[in-house]
């Protein structure tokens, strides 16, 4: 089982006076020879966590929010790894795919050969309209982004690449620069059934959606068997395998009720947008994996993910350097050591 965390920015963490901090400096210019807190804080706590067993680090983009580029940090930190890969959010339709094949490559090779790509089929329809992208219905965007891999892939693994696609046209397209190893994997995160046969045809590994009604973590359980099943037959009938990750809320305590209870405050005290429905949306469905707890009651839940198919567990946590050692300790290394 591998082990992975979200790089520490405002959209996709929460619970950091860090975080909090630098969402409500983004507007504001910097102090003479001042480097942007995201970055500072970024580097101390992904590489605490290269030391501390993680496996991998997703590098999300909120184009339209006060993040740091995704594409720009992961070049600025992936590259000090030594162990863990860089997961690269990519949203097919606002990126050209050969530009994004060649930044890709550069960053596989800057990685030592560990960089692999999200690709994200939902967007925030203003965002995408704002920087050039074009909405597309559920039907064409994936066959846009079936498109868009097929020429990364193409240009990965060719002298010289042509398509006449719908949305891509080529002619002997080519790069001067190919992956460190192996074309970098394909990652992605789609719960339709169009959705679904597009991740079966196109990707090496499907984040699992949470069941939308699920009350119990044995509610979870039986939802991501179910959905795993029915990757696991689409992707016999095309002559494919998939490899399975979820990403659950991982908080640590002495108890289930005090570890949940610590970390909901702590979101409440420092996240910048601190409002009950985004607790609901964010943090709630991901702590119903039951992944807060003791130590032990953690790696227990984790065994039943892992003993069902889960081969990466990507954390959701309080993004502290100390709470990433922690989990790291009690949870990571135990875990890969069983």
């Amino acid at each position: 089982m591998q082990f992975g965390l979200y790089a520490p920015i405002p959209m996709a963490t929460v619970g950091s006076p860090e975080i909090a901090l630098s969402h409500a400096q983004a507007l504001k210019p910097l102090e003479p020879k001042q480097r942007d807190g995201q970055l500072e804080h970024g580097a101390n706590l992904l590489m605490a966590a290269d030391a501390n067993g993680f496996d991998l680090c997703l590098f999300a983009e909120r184009h339209l929010g006060s993040d740091l580029s995704g594409w720009l940090m992961a070049g600025a930190l992936a590259s000090r790894f030594e162990n863990i890969r860089a997961l690269v959010a990519i949203h097919p339709g606002l990126l050209d795919p050969v530009l994004t094949a060649k930044m890709s490559v550069s960053l596989d090779r800057m990685c030592k050969g560990r960089m692999a790509l999200n690709v994200v089929n939902g967007w925030f329809d203003e965002e995408f309209m704002m920087f050039g992208g074009t909405v597309l219905g559920g039907e064409e965007r994936y066959k846009r982004s079936s498109e868009f891999i097929a020429v990364l892939r193409g240009l990965w693994e060719n002298d010289k690449f042509s398509i006449d696609g719908d949305y891509y046209k080529l002619k002997d397209a080519h790069l001067l620069l190919k992956p460190a190893g192996p074309s970098p994997e394909i990652y992605s995160v789609s719960s339709g059934d169009e959705g679904r046969e597009f991740v079966a045809e196109t990707c090496d590994w499907w984040f699992v959606n949470y069941p939308k009604d699920a009350e119990t973590t044995d509610d979870v359980l039986r939802g991501f068997e179910s959905a795993m099943d029915d990757m696991r037959k689409r992707t016999k009938a095309l002559g494919r395998s998939m490899k399975f990750a979820m990403n659950p809320f991982v908080a640590l305590g002495p108890d289930a009720e005090s570890a949940f209870d610590a970390t909901v405050n702590r979101v409440l005290e420092f996240d910048p947008e601190t409002d009950a429905r985004k607790m609901k949306r964010r943090m709630l469905p991901a702590m119903k994996a039951g992944c807060v707890g003791t130590p032990a009651q953690v790696r227990a839940q984790l065994a039943r993910y892992r003993d069902m198919g889960m081969e990466l567990i990507l954390c959701k946590m309080i993004p502290t350097v100390e709470n990433v050692e922690a989990i790291g300790r009690e949870v990571v290394t135990p875990m890969k050591a069983a």
